[in-house]
């Protein structure tokens, strides 16, 4: 009988490993939020603004380079502080992989995998199909539309800069996307927006594209095809090639850029097949 996902690492590792990375986002993922809410709430300053731009100890300027892109091709002239802001986090997202941005930072993230557990625990199976390579017309769609209508459209409906505005200032209407986004991930589209839709995880997937903090299979040896890791894989396809590629000359090493580093396919194996390294890409996927 097929154990439920997760079964042989909790008997392996323990509970606790099994879940250490999971934990460890969500704790960076509501702690980013906490740090921007204690300001207005409790008077405690560490950072001021939202994810779109703040400013870290009235001191360090804090700037999604994919915001600023969107204000640039506006038409806007972007502060000295606001063009530092975008290259430190520009160089962050390179350093860490730019998809790190979107399993340990994004809020909505939260959404997708809580949407992704409901539709196991539930057993859903649907056929609707989606192209990842959506999310990169969806992106250059961003980026077109400011040109000719002079404003940053995408930003009137961003989930991500709602969500992260909502918490701080109410949601209001913005509930109805978020949950618009849950259900679709939940009855039509598994990880159907971050996987598929989302602009911004595509512009950060072109940031860390070249990243040399990556997840490797390095003991793919080991691996006994319980298939744990593609269950709970964001976004399968990157495992296919670096756990059974070996006999067609692919290394180890995960070098897609769709991979978000979000490591739970370390905390779900039971034969630890998976680690993360700091090693350079050898050979890149197709």
């Amino acid at each position: 009988m097929k154990h439920p996902i997760g079964h042989e690492a909790i008997e392996t590792k323990g509970w606790f490993a099994t879940h250490k990375y999971l934990l460890l986002r969500r704790f960076c993922q509501l702690g980013i939020l906490a740090l921007f809410v204690i300001g207005p709430l409790l008077d405690i300053w560490i950072i001021k603004g939202n994810l779109s731009s703040s400013l870290l100890l009235d001191t360090v300027p804090m700037t999604d380079p994919f915001v600023a892109l969107q204000a640039f091709a506006a038409g806007h002239l972007l502060e000295s502080s606001a063009i530092i802001g975008a290259m430190l986090i520009t160089g962050f997202y390179f350093l860490l992989g730019g998809r790190v941005f979107c399993s340990w930072v994004c809020p909505v993230n939260m959404i997708s995998d809580a949407a992704q557990w409901l539709r196991r625990k539930l057993k859903i199976r649907t056929s609707t199909k989606l192209s990842r390579k959506t999310r990169f017309w969806v992106l250059a769609m961003t980026l077109v539309l400011p040109i000719y209508l002079g404003t940053m459209a995408w930003e009137l409906i961003n989930p991500v800069s709602m969500f992260h505005r909502g918490v701080i200032f109410g949601m209001g209407a913005g509930w109805v996307i978020l949950v618009g986004i849950f259900l679709f991930d939940l009855l039509l589209v598994e990880q159907g927006w971050c996987g598929h839709i989302c602009p911004q995880g595509a512009f950060y997937n072109l940031v860390g594209r070249f990243s040399p903090i990556k997840v490797t299979a390095d003991k793919r040896e080991q691996c006994d095809k319980c298939m744990d890791c593609f269950a709970v894989c964001p976004e399968p396809q990157v495992l296919k090639m670096p756990l059974f590629g070996e006999n067609k000359g692919f290394g180890p090493l995960i070098t897609s850029a769709d991979c978000t580093n979000c490591a739970r396919c370390i905390d779900i194996c039971s034969k630890d097949v998976f680690k993360i390294t700091t090693i350079l890409p050898e050979k890149a996927e197709v």
